[in-house]
């Protein structure tokens, strides 16, 4: 062998083994609950219980204390994180009438587009005919907590499973992903019904919390004094939560689907639990604040254990990417619709943009980016998903989106993140919630309620974290007023959202002719 073969064959033997193997585009996988809310997660330090494997995905990777989102109802939220974009832009304001254009840009499209295979598992609620999706297996509208229909690709019929529906899902998630192409990366987002009214734990888990006696918030009796807006609610846990559909305090003839559906053998564990407390509570034949903190108990104990059926399921998907050796290359999402109330101003359900319902639980591991155990207080939305994965991805971000990668201030080559937060509530009517819209900074916030209600909000959250003191109008706020009014009017404009401008200019117009 003459000694130029010899060195050539040295050379390629080093250049071989000292070569960097290509980094693969990482997997992704987006878990969505829908009314889960960050009091009810141990990783943000809830005393009230346990959430072990929503955990170890801040554990093993980032948790943002200062997530928001832009619509705090379940369908808009939806369409947030597939467009990133407001939903006076995606069309989808809100759940009661609108239609979601499933055409329009999503970042499921552009992940397509680069190769990646996608699906969606579960809770949709953007209608029936997703698009951007190689595989979708969806429950129709809300869906059921037991033998829920599914609406499955390129199949004719719906298909009504047995089960569970927490259990369902996460089994047809895993079923999806043993189907897959092992040599394309994969987004599967999995949407949970879980913990949505009615909160019907699995049945194997109904009486985990009955022995539990839940502290009452220190607002639940708030009056609402100075807040019109709060004080016209239809979503307290003294008037609007109902005994039979909410609490399972049920006559024998019940007509709720949730249960009608079940099977003979599931009817009688559920009857089993919640008849012997139906007795009980007949015998106390409790009123006033005795009543309502019994519903309140109840209300808690069934929201939880809900909660906990859905976290082990999620438990599962963990280790479903351990044990296949996808977990090193895969991005795990955990966030919820919403947040929701467990209580606080007396009340369940959502939508205001207190800091209850307006925040919403995040976390994201990345192995190998983001360092375990992050803790971040930077501002962010559910608006900057669709970037961020799209930025993790390799994709170009299109210039319309109008969220944020958050992955630059993760890893250091930007040193804040948002530093104004824009929301805006479209609903007319349910529970009598006021549509209104407003911004937020680090220590104060503002809110602008219109159609319903008129009046103007102003909280100082450092002094005032539970917004129990409306200070718009004081003079000793005036200077933070007309800063937070200006910041609205540039986030309006930022956003582009035309009926917000038109509602501000109004309010300008007519304190002129006042002053006239």
């Amino acid at each position: 062998m003459s000694r130029i073969l010899i060195w050539v064959i040295l050379a390629v033997t080093i250049f071989s083994c000292s070569a960097p193997e290509e980094q693969k585009p990482p997997n992704i996988v987006i878990i969505v609950s829908d009314d889960h809310t960050r009091q009810a997660i141990s990783a943000y330090g809830s005393q009230i219980t346990q959430t072990p494997n929503i955990d170890r995905i801040a554990n093993e990777g980032v948790l943002f204390n200062n997530a928001y989102v832009t619509n705090s109802i379940c369908g808009p939220s939806r369409a947030v994180l597939l467009t990133g974009k407001y939903s006076h832009l995606n069309g989808f304001r809100r759940n009661t009438d609108s239609k979601f254009n499933p055409g329009q840009d999503q970042f499921v499209k552009h992940l397509q587009a680069a190769g990646y295979q996608t699906a969606w598992i579960g809770k949709y609620h953007l209608g029936e005919n997703p698009q951007g999706l190689d595989y979708y297996e969806i429950l129709p509208g809300q869906g059921y907590y037991f033998n829920p229909d599914f609406i499955i690709k390129d199949s004719t019929e719906r298909i009504r499973k047995e089960g569970y529906v927490s259990d369902l899902v996460e089994d047809a998630a895993e079923n999806w992903l043993d189907r897959r192409d092992p040599d394309k990366p994969f987004c599967v987002i999995i949407g949970h019904k879980a913990t949505h009214r009615t909160w019907m734990p699995d049945l194997q888990g109904m009486d985990m919390f009955d022995d539990v006696t839940f502290p009452i918030p220190d607002n639940f009796y708030d009056n609402y004094v100075g807040r019109q807006a709060a004080m016209e609610n239809d979503m307290s846990v003294d008037k609007t939560m109902i005994m039979g559909y909410d609490l399972k305090m049920f006559p024998d003839d019940t007509k709720d689907r949730n249960v009608t559906r079940m099977t003979p053998e599931q009817r009688a564990q559920f009857d089993a639990h919640y008849k012997p407390i139906h007795e009980e509570l007949k015998a106390m034949n409790l009123s006033g604040k005795e009543l309502v903190e019994w519903k309140y108990q109840q209300y808690m104990r069934d929201y939880l254990a809900t909660a906990e059926s859905m976290d082990r399921n999620i438990g599962r998907t963990l280790d479903y990417l351990k044990e296949h050796g996808l977990d090193e290359n895969t991005i795990v999402i955990y966030t919820s619709d919403q947040g929701f109330y467990l209580g606080e101003h007396g009340w369940f359900d959502k939508r205001f943009m207190y800091e209850e319902s307006f925040s919403t639980p995040m976390m994201m591991k990345y192995p190998g980016v983001i360092t375990p155990g992050t803790k971040s207080n930077e501002m962010v939305m559910n608006l900057d998903i669709a970037p961020t994965v799209l930025e993790a991805a390799g994709v170009t971000i299109p210039e319309d989106l109008q969220g944020e990668s958050m992955l630059p201030v993760l890893t250091g080559q930007k040193e804040k993140g948002r530093e104004v937060l824009y929301y805006h509530y479209y609903e007319v009517g349910e529970h009598n919630v006021s549509p209104h819209f407003g911004v937020k900074t680090d220590r104060y916030k503002i809110i602008r309620f219109y159609n319903q209600v008129d009046s103007w909000e102003l909280f100082d959250l450092q002094k005032d974290p539970s917004e129990m003191n409306n200070v718009y109008g004081e003079e000793q706020y005036a200077e933070v007023q007309k800063e937070m009014k200006s910041k609205l009017l540039e986030a309006i404009k930022k956003y582009e959202d035309t009926e917000a401008e038109e509602t501000f200019h109004q309010d300008i117009d007519e304190a002129q002719i006042k002053k006239k």
